[in-house]
């Protein structure tokens, strides 16, 4: 029952990094310059290069509280949490 829950949890992430992947690096570039130009801001300064950068960073932090919601969920439909030392822990 948990390799089978695990393979539908696999598939899923799978399933979402796929769909990710439907712009292309250089559709999403052009994509984030457009966002920080209709921001005000203008090529080749540093308030675009800072723009670019908080757009990339976003992604990322949104993409590791992603991983980790999916984690979590994971570690609770397999093992379930019990208490020991007034902490929860799950079962390994």
């Amino acid at each position: 029952m948990r390799i089978r829950l695990l393979i539908t949890v696999m598939a899923t992430v799978v399933a979402g990094l796929s769909a990710c992947q439907t712009m292309t690096a250089e559709e999403r570039r052009a994509a984030d310059e457009q966002r920080c130009l209709s921001y005000g801001f203008r090529r080749g300064t540093d308030g675009f290069a800072t723009c670019l950068q908080r757009i990339d960073l976003d992604r990322r932090a949104e993409s590791r509280a992603q991983s980790a919601e999916m984690m979590n969920n994971m570690a609770w439909e397999l093992n379930g949490p019990y208490i020991y030392r007034d902490r929860w822990r799950h079962h390994h």
